[in-house]
Protein backbone atom coordinates (compact mmCIF):
# COMPACT_ATOMS: atom_id res chain seq x y z
CA UNK A 1 0.00 0.00 0.00
CA UNK A 2 1.21 3.41 -0.88
CA UNK A 3 2.43 5.68 2.05
CA UNK A 4 -0.38 8.92 1.86
CA UNK A 5 2.23 12.07 1.09
CA UNK A 6 2.65 14.67 3.69
CA UNK A 7 1.01 17.64 2.13
CA UNK A 8 -1.46 16.03 -0.58
CA UNK A 9 -5.20 14.33 0.06
CA UNK A 10 -6.38 11.34 -1.49
CA UNK A 11 -8.09 13.65 -4.14
CA UNK A 12 -4.74 15.04 -5.14
CA UNK A 13 -4.91 18.33 -4.03
CA UNK A 14 -1.47 20.08 -2.59
CA UNK A 15 -0.89 21.91 0.16
CA UNK A 16 2.94 22.81 -0.25
CA UNK A 17 1.95 26.93 -1.04
CA UNK A 18 -0.29 27.18 1.86
CA UNK A 19 2.46 25.59 3.96
CA UNK A 20 5.24 27.08 3.35
CA UNK A 21 3.66 30.45 3.59
CA UNK A 22 2.45 29.39 7.10
CA UNK A 23 5.37 27.74 7.89
CA UNK A 24 6.73 31.35 7.83
CA UNK A 25 4.36 32.35 10.75
CA UNK A 26 6.46 29.04 13.30
CA UNK A 27 9.81 30.83 12.30
CA UNK A 28 8.50 34.30 13.30
CA UNK A 29 6.86 33.42 16.59
CA UNK A 30 9.95 31.52 17.35
CA UNK A 31 11.81 34.99 17.04
CA UNK A 32 9.83 36.52 19.54
CA UNK A 33 10.15 34.21 21.81
CA UNK A 34 13.64 33.72 21.87
CA UNK A 35 14.58 37.56 21.51
CA UNK A 36 12.70 37.74 24.61
CA UNK A 37 14.09 35.32 27.14
CA UNK A 38 17.44 37.09 27.60
CA UNK A 39 15.31 40.30 27.98
CA UNK A 40 14.51 38.89 31.72
CA UNK A 41 18.52 39.64 32.68
CA UNK A 42 18.59 42.58 30.18
CA UNK A 43 15.46 44.43 31.96
CA UNK A 44 16.98 42.84 35.53
CA UNK A 45 20.37 45.09 34.77
CA UNK A 46 18.06 47.91 33.11
CA UNK A 47 16.06 48.77 35.76
CA UNK A 48 17.95 47.40 38.91
CA UNK A 49 14.90 44.45 39.64
CA UNK A 50 15.32 41.09 40.98
CA UNK A 51 14.95 38.42 38.95
CA UNK A 52 11.79 37.33 40.10
CA UNK A 53 10.83 40.87 39.02
CA UNK A 54 12.29 40.44 35.79
CA UNK A 55 10.69 37.23 35.55
CA UNK A 56 7.72 39.30 35.13
CA UNK A 57 8.52 40.02 31.01
CA UNK A 58 7.59 36.26 30.59
CA UNK A 59 4.27 36.58 33.04
CA UNK A 60 2.93 39.33 30.40
CA UNK A 61 4.52 37.60 27.39
CA UNK A 62 2.82 33.85 28.01
CA UNK A 63 -0.06 35.65 29.79
CA UNK A 64 -1.22 36.83 26.34
CA UNK A 65 -1.58 33.34 25.29
CA UNK A 66 -3.76 32.45 27.64
CA UNK A 67 -6.01 35.44 27.51
CA UNK A 68 -6.05 35.17 23.48
CA UNK A 69 -6.20 31.88 22.78
CA UNK A 70 -9.96 30.88 23.26
CA UNK A 71 -11.30 34.33 21.58
CA UNK A 72 -8.97 33.23 18.57
CA UNK A 73 -10.82 29.81 18.31
CA UNK A 74 -13.64 31.48 18.11
CA UNK A 75 -12.61 34.35 15.35
CA UNK A 76 -11.06 31.47 13.25
CA UNK A 77 -14.17 28.97 14.05
CA UNK A 78 -16.44 32.01 12.62
CA UNK A 79 -14.23 33.04 9.86
CA UNK A 80 -11.09 31.09 8.58
CA UNK A 81 -7.50 29.69 9.25
CA UNK A 82 -6.51 32.68 7.07
CA UNK A 83 -8.06 35.11 8.48
CA UNK A 84 -6.34 34.06 12.29
CA UNK A 85 -3.13 34.59 10.80
CA UNK A 86 -3.85 37.87 9.80
CA UNK A 87 -4.64 38.77 12.84
CA UNK A 88 -2.35 37.28 14.63
CA UNK A 89 0.34 39.26 12.64
CA UNK A 90 -1.21 42.95 13.04
CA UNK A 91 -1.76 42.28 16.60
CA UNK A 92 2.16 40.86 16.37
CA UNK A 93 3.15 44.09 14.89
CA UNK A 94 1.28 46.09 17.23
CA UNK A 95 2.91 45.10 20.22
CA UNK A 96 6.41 45.06 18.39
CA UNK A 97 6.15 48.77 17.25
CA UNK A 98 4.62 49.84 21.13
CA UNK A 99 8.54 49.55 22.52
CA UNK A 100 8.77 52.47 20.74
CA UNK A 101 6.61 54.60 22.78
CA UNK A 102 7.60 52.58 25.36
CA UNK A 103 11.30 53.41 25.44
CA UNK A 104 10.53 57.15 25.43
CA UNK A 105 7.93 57.02 28.81
CA UNK A 106 11.38 54.67 30.21
CA UNK A 107 9.25 52.56 32.75
CA UNK A 108 8.99 48.94 32.72
CA UNK A 109 5.56 48.29 32.90
CA UNK A 110 4.45 49.96 29.37
CA UNK A 111 6.84 47.11 27.62
CA UNK A 112 4.54 44.80 29.70
CA UNK A 113 1.73 45.53 27.72
CA UNK A 114 3.81 45.87 24.68
CA UNK A 115 4.69 42.07 25.06
CA UNK A 116 1.21 41.33 26.26
CA UNK A 117 -0.55 42.86 23.38
CA UNK A 118 2.60 41.27 21.06
CA UNK A 119 1.64 37.60 22.35
CA UNK A 120 -1.84 38.08 21.97
CA UNK A 121 -1.11 38.54 18.34
CA UNK A 122 1.31 34.90 18.76
CA UNK A 123 -1.64 33.65 20.53
CA UNK A 124 -3.86 33.98 17.41
CA UNK A 125 -0.80 32.41 15.05
CA UNK A 126 -0.42 29.51 17.04
CA UNK A 127 -4.10 28.62 17.44
CA UNK A 128 -4.55 29.16 13.76
CA UNK A 129 -1.56 27.65 12.11
CA UNK A 130 -1.31 24.85 14.36
CA UNK A 131 -4.47 23.03 13.29
CA UNK A 132 -4.18 24.64 9.92
CA UNK A 133 -1.00 22.73 9.14
CA UNK A 134 -2.57 19.44 10.45
CA UNK A 135 -5.26 19.28 8.26
CA UNK A 136 -3.31 20.05 4.79
CA UNK A 137 -3.40 16.52 3.81
CA UNK A 138 -3.94 12.85 5.29
CA UNK A 139 -5.03 12.35 8.77
CA UNK A 140 -1.89 9.50 9.61
CA UNK A 141 0.61 11.80 8.79
CA UNK A 142 -0.74 14.96 10.66
CA UNK A 143 1.28 14.44 13.78
CA UNK A 144 4.69 14.36 11.59
CA UNK A 145 3.60 16.95 9.14
CA UNK A 146 3.25 19.39 12.15
CA UNK A 147 7.09 18.25 13.89
CA UNK A 148 8.24 19.35 10.60
CA UNK A 149 6.25 22.93 10.20
CA UNK A 150 7.47 23.21 13.64
CA UNK A 151 11.30 22.27 12.24
CA UNK A 152 11.25 26.23 11.19
CA UNK A 153 10.19 27.43 14.75
CA UNK A 154 13.92 27.20 16.08
CA UNK A 155 15.35 28.63 13.23
CA UNK A 156 13.31 31.72 14.52
CA UNK A 157 14.34 31.45 17.58
CA UNK A 158 17.94 31.13 16.51
CA UNK A 159 17.73 34.30 14.48
CA UNK A 160 16.14 35.96 18.01
CA UNK A 161 19.13 34.67 19.88
CA UNK A 162 21.47 36.17 17.49
CA UNK A 163 19.64 39.24 17.02
CA UNK A 164 19.47 39.40 21.18
CA UNK A 165 23.72 38.42 21.17
CA UNK A 166 24.27 40.84 18.91
CA UNK A 167 22.12 43.61 19.25
CA UNK A 168 20.95 43.98 22.91
CA UNK A 169 23.39 42.27 25.03
CA UNK A 170 26.53 43.09 22.88
CA UNK A 171 25.28 46.97 22.40
CA UNK A 172 24.48 47.63 25.63
CA UNK A 173 26.40 49.67 28.60
CA UNK A 174 29.11 46.85 29.69
CA UNK A 175 28.57 48.04 33.68
CA UNK A 176 27.84 45.03 35.77
CA UNK A 177 24.40 44.85 38.22
CA UNK A 178 26.40 45.74 40.81
CA UNK A 179 27.87 48.94 39.50
CA UNK A 180 24.88 50.29 38.14
CA UNK A 181 23.15 49.72 42.07
CA UNK A 182 26.10 52.63 43.15
CA UNK A 183 24.66 54.98 40.24
CA UNK A 184 23.39 58.10 41.78
CA UNK A 185 20.11 58.86 40.08
CA UNK A 186 20.97 60.99 37.20
CA UNK A 187 23.64 58.96 36.33
CA UNK A 188 21.35 55.75 36.27
CA UNK A 189 18.34 57.55 34.62
CA UNK A 190 20.80 58.90 31.40
CA UNK A 191 22.32 54.91 31.69
CA UNK A 192 18.49 53.51 31.54
CA UNK A 193 17.61 55.32 28.25
CA UNK A 194 20.46 54.25 26.38
CA UNK A 195 20.13 50.81 27.03
CA UNK A 196 16.19 50.98 26.63
CA UNK A 197 16.82 53.00 22.89
CA UNK A 198 19.31 49.78 21.97
CA UNK A 199 16.67 47.45 23.43
CA UNK A 200 13.54 49.02 21.22
CA UNK A 201 15.67 48.75 17.53
CA UNK A 202 14.97 44.94 17.04
CA UNK A 203 11.75 44.91 17.98
CA UNK A 204 10.68 48.60 15.81
CA UNK A 205 12.74 46.49 12.73
CA UNK A 206 10.74 43.24 13.09
CA UNK A 207 7.46 45.37 13.74
CA UNK A 208 7.82 47.01 9.76
CA UNK A 209 9.31 43.37 8.47
CA UNK A 210 5.27 41.94 10.37
CA UNK A 211 3.69 44.80 8.55
CA UNK A 212 5.30 44.24 4.93
CA UNK A 213 4.45 40.17 5.97
CA UNK A 214 0.62 41.37 6.99
CA UNK A 215 0.41 42.78 3.41
CA UNK A 216 1.84 39.87 0.97
CA UNK A 217 -0.25 37.46 2.75
CA UNK A 218 -3.24 39.07 2.27
CA UNK A 219 -2.83 39.99 -1.44
CA UNK A 220 -1.26 36.50 -2.09
CA UNK A 221 -4.29 33.75 -3.15
CA UNK A 222 -4.18 31.28 -0.32
CA UNK A 223 -6.95 29.04 0.36
CA UNK A 224 -9.35 30.21 2.94
CA UNK A 225 -10.23 26.99 4.69
CA UNK A 226 -12.87 26.89 6.45
CA UNK A 227 -12.93 24.40 9.88
CA UNK A 228 -14.37 21.43 9.76
CA UNK A 229 -16.79 22.07 11.98
CA UNK A 230 -20.22 24.55 11.25
CA UNK A 231 -20.13 28.12 12.64
CA UNK A 232 -23.29 27.11 14.19
CA UNK A 233 -21.67 24.07 16.06
CA UNK A 234 -22.51 24.77 19.90
CA UNK A 235 -19.56 26.01 22.15
CA UNK A 236 -20.61 24.16 25.36
CA UNK A 237 -20.90 20.70 24.16
CA UNK A 238 -17.82 20.90 22.12
CA UNK A 239 -15.63 21.55 25.83
CA UNK A 240 -17.79 19.06 27.40
CA UNK A 241 -16.65 16.46 25.04
CA UNK A 242 -13.27 17.78 25.27
CA UNK A 243 -12.92 17.23 28.92
CA UNK A 244 -14.53 13.74 28.86
CA UNK A 245 -11.66 12.96 26.37
CA UNK A 246 -8.48 11.94 28.59
CA UNK A 247 -6.41 11.80 25.80
CA UNK A 248 -6.65 15.64 25.43
CA UNK A 249 -7.39 16.61 28.84
CA UNK A 250 -3.85 14.59 29.96
CA UNK A 251 -2.34 16.44 26.67
CA UNK A 252 -3.74 19.84 27.92
CA UNK A 253 -1.57 19.45 31.16
CA UNK A 254 1.37 17.79 29.54
CA UNK A 255 1.54 21.01 27.53
CA UNK A 256 1.30 23.51 30.10
CA UNK A 257 4.26 21.48 32.04
CA UNK A 258 6.25 21.01 28.69
CA UNK A 259 5.88 25.30 27.76
CA UNK A 260 7.18 25.74 31.88
CA UNK A 261 10.06 23.78 31.09
CA UNK A 262 11.39 25.14 28.12
CA UNK A 263 11.21 28.44 28.86
CA UNK A 264 12.97 27.74 32.74
CA UNK A 265 15.56 26.24 30.99
CA UNK A 266 16.31 28.48 28.30
CA UNK A 267 15.31 31.51 30.26
CA UNK A 268 17.12 30.54 33.24
CA UNK A 269 20.23 28.77 31.01
CA UNK A 270 21.75 32.58 31.15
CA UNK A 271 21.30 32.95 34.89
CA UNK A 272 22.93 29.47 35.28
CA UNK A 273 25.77 30.03 32.72
CA UNK A 274 26.64 33.68 34.50
CA UNK A 275 26.91 32.09 37.53
CA UNK A 276 28.98 29.16 36.97
CA UNK A 277 31.52 31.47 34.98
CA UNK A 278 31.76 33.76 37.12
CA UNK A 279 32.95 31.13 39.35
CA UNK A 280 35.65 30.25 37.20
CA UNK A 281 36.42 34.31 37.26
CA UNK A 282 35.08 35.63 34.17
CA UNK A 283 33.55 39.06 34.52
CA UNK A 284 29.69 39.29 34.65
CA UNK A 285 29.26 40.68 30.74
CA UNK A 286 31.62 38.37 29.55
CA UNK A 287 30.12 35.74 31.22
CA UNK A 288 26.65 36.39 30.51
CA UNK A 289 27.53 36.74 26.63
CA UNK A 290 29.00 33.08 26.77
CA UNK A 291 26.18 31.80 28.10
CA UNK A 292 23.72 33.09 25.91
CA UNK A 293 26.05 31.45 22.87
CA UNK A 294 25.37 28.24 24.75
CA UNK A 295 22.10 28.90 24.76
CA UNK A 296 22.21 29.10 20.83
CA UNK A 297 24.49 25.80 20.65
CA UNK A 298 21.07 24.87 22.78
CA UNK A 299 19.11 26.31 20.22
CA UNK A 300 20.64 24.98 17.62
CA UNK A 301 20.45 21.31 19.06
CA UNK A 302 16.69 22.06 19.12
CA UNK A 303 16.46 22.80 15.68
CA UNK A 304 18.17 19.46 14.31
CA UNK A 305 16.91 17.49 16.99
CA UNK A 306 12.98 19.01 14.88
CA UNK A 307 14.55 17.41 11.65
CA UNK A 308 15.31 14.02 12.87
CA UNK A 309 12.30 13.75 15.34
CA UNK A 310 10.24 14.29 11.88
CA UNK A 311 12.28 11.41 10.47
CA UNK A 312 12.20 8.96 13.42
CA UNK A 313 8.15 9.74 13.36
CA UNK A 314 8.31 7.43 10.45
CA UNK A 315 9.38 4.48 12.57
CA UNK A 316 8.48 5.27 16.22
CA UNK A 317 5.41 6.16 17.62
CA UNK A 318 4.69 9.35 18.63
CA UNK A 319 3.75 8.81 22.41
CA UNK A 320 7.06 6.29 22.50
CA UNK A 321 9.25 8.36 21.53
CA UNK A 322 7.57 11.22 23.67
CA UNK A 323 8.35 9.08 26.81
CA UNK A 324 12.04 8.48 25.84
CA UNK A 325 12.53 11.85 25.43
CA UNK A 326 11.32 13.63 28.32
CA UNK A 327 13.29 10.80 30.47
CA UNK A 328 16.46 11.76 28.87
CA UNK A 329 15.65 15.09 29.70
CA UNK A 330 15.02 14.72 32.96
CA UNK A 331 18.16 12.53 33.60
CA UNK A 332 19.91 15.35 31.99
CA UNK A 333 18.59 18.11 34.41
CA UNK A 334 19.82 15.43 37.71
CA UNK A 335 23.13 15.95 36.22
CA UNK A 336 23.01 19.79 36.28
CA UNK A 337 21.59 19.81 40.22
CA UNK A 338 23.48 17.32 41.71
CA UNK A 339 27.02 17.56 39.54
CA UNK A 340 26.83 21.15 38.74
CA UNK A 341 29.70 23.36 37.14
CA UNK A 342 30.67 23.23 33.49
CA UNK A 343 29.21 19.58 33.32
CA UNK A 344 25.93 21.12 34.71
CA UNK A 345 25.93 23.98 32.34
CA UNK A 346 26.59 21.51 29.46
CA UNK A 347 24.06 18.98 30.21
CA UNK A 348 21.64 21.60 30.80
CA UNK A 349 22.72 22.70 26.81
CA UNK A 350 21.79 19.23 26.17
CA UNK A 351 18.41 19.02 27.24
CA UNK A 352 17.24 20.82 24.24
CA UNK A 353 17.83 18.36 21.98
CA UNK A 354 15.19 16.38 23.92
CA UNK A 355 12.39 19.03 24.01
CA UNK A 356 12.43 19.06 20.27
CA UNK A 357 9.76 16.94 20.14
CA UNK A 358 7.71 17.95 22.85
CA UNK A 359 5.32 20.47 21.90
CA UNK A 360 4.09 19.18 18.41
CA UNK A 361 3.85 15.72 19.42
CA UNK A 362 1.81 16.52 22.51
CA UNK A 363 -0.12 18.66 20.55
CA UNK A 364 -0.48 15.93 17.79
CA UNK A 365 -1.78 13.09 20.71
CA UNK A 366 -3.87 15.77 22.16
CA UNK A 367 -5.96 16.54 19.21
CA UNK A 368 -6.14 13.14 17.41
CA UNK A 369 -9.20 12.19 18.57
CA UNK A 370 -11.04 15.16 18.97
CA UNK A 371 -12.89 15.32 15.38
CA UNK A 372 -15.15 18.41 15.00
CA UNK A 373 -13.94 20.04 18.34
CA UNK A 374 -10.33 21.07 16.84
CA UNK A 375 -10.25 24.74 16.90
CA UNK A 376 -11.86 24.90 20.13
CA UNK A 377 -9.48 21.88 21.43
CA UNK A 378 -6.57 23.90 19.49
CA UNK A 379 -7.66 26.98 21.81
CA UNK A 380 -7.33 24.77 25.06
CA UNK A 381 -3.66 23.78 23.74
CA UNK A 382 -2.37 26.97 23.50
CA UNK A 383 -4.31 28.21 26.67
CA UNK A 384 -1.74 26.07 28.04
CA UNK A 385 0.89 28.49 27.31
CA UNK A 386 0.46 29.75 30.35
CA UNK A 387 2.65 27.17 32.09
CA UNK A 388 5.44 29.58 30.54
CA UNK A 389 4.33 32.59 32.90
CA UNK A 390 3.46 30.55 35.82
CA UNK A 391 6.18 28.78 36.60
CA UNK A 392 8.97 30.56 35.55
CA UNK A 393 8.82 33.67 38.63
CA UNK A 394 8.51 30.05 40.68
CA UNK A 395 12.66 29.26 39.58
CA UNK A 396 13.38 32.43 39.91
CA UNK A 397 12.61 32.98 43.88
CA UNK A 398 14.81 29.64 44.04
CA UNK A 399 17.75 31.55 42.44
CA UNK A 400 17.15 34.82 44.25
CA UNK A 401 17.38 32.53 47.26
CA UNK A 402 20.93 31.46 45.91
CA UNK A 403 20.17 28.41 44.98
CA UNK A 404 20.53 28.22 41.20
CA UNK A 405 21.31 24.52 40.29
CA UNK A 406 18.35 23.59 42.69
CA UNK A 407 16.41 25.57 40.86
CA UNK A 408 16.22 23.29 38.08
CA UNK A 409 14.14 20.99 39.97
CA UNK A 410 11.54 23.02 38.75
CA UNK A 411 11.34 21.53 35.45
CA UNK A 412 12.93 18.20 35.94
CA UNK A 413 9.48 17.94 37.65
CA UNK A 414 7.45 19.32 34.49
CA UNK A 415 9.70 16.54 32.10
CA UNK A 416 8.34 13.68 34.71
CA UNK A 417 4.89 14.82 34.35
CA UNK A 418 5.25 14.87 30.38
CA UNK A 419 6.82 11.47 31.03
CA UNK A 420 3.98 10.13 33.01
CA UNK A 421 1.25 11.47 29.75
CA UNK A 422 3.44 9.63 27.44
CA UNK A 423 3.59 6.39 29.28
CA UNK A 424 -0.40 6.28 30.04
CA UNK A 425 -0.55 7.39 26.52
CA UNK A 426 1.50 4.48 25.25
CA UNK A 427 -0.55 2.29 27.30
CA UNK A 428 -3.83 3.22 25.49
CA UNK A 429 -4.87 4.26 29.22
CA UNK A 430 -5.73 8.10 28.22
CA UNK A 431 -8.27 6.56 25.48
CA UNK A 432 -11.87 7.49 24.90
Amino acid sequence: MKTPSLLRTREGVSYLVPFILVTCCFALWGFANDITNPMVKSFSKIFRMSVTQGSLVQVAFYGGYFCMALPAALFIKRFSYKQGILMGLGLYAIGALMFIPAARVGSYWPFLLAYFILTCGLSFLETSANPFILSMGEKENATRRLNLAQSFNPIGSLCGMWVAVNFIQGRMNPLSTAERATLDDASFEALKMSDLSVVVRPYATIGVVLVALFVLMLIVRIPARKTETSVSRAFGPSVRRLWANRAYRGGVAAQFFYVAAQITCWTFIIQYGTHVLMGEGIAEQAAEMQAQRLNMVAMVLFCCGRFVCTWLLKYVRPERLLSIFAALAAALLLVVICIGGRTGLYALVGVSAFMSLMFPTIYGLALKDVGPDTEIGSAGLIMAILGGSVIPPLQALIIDSGHVALSFIVPLICFLIILTYGICINRHSLHV
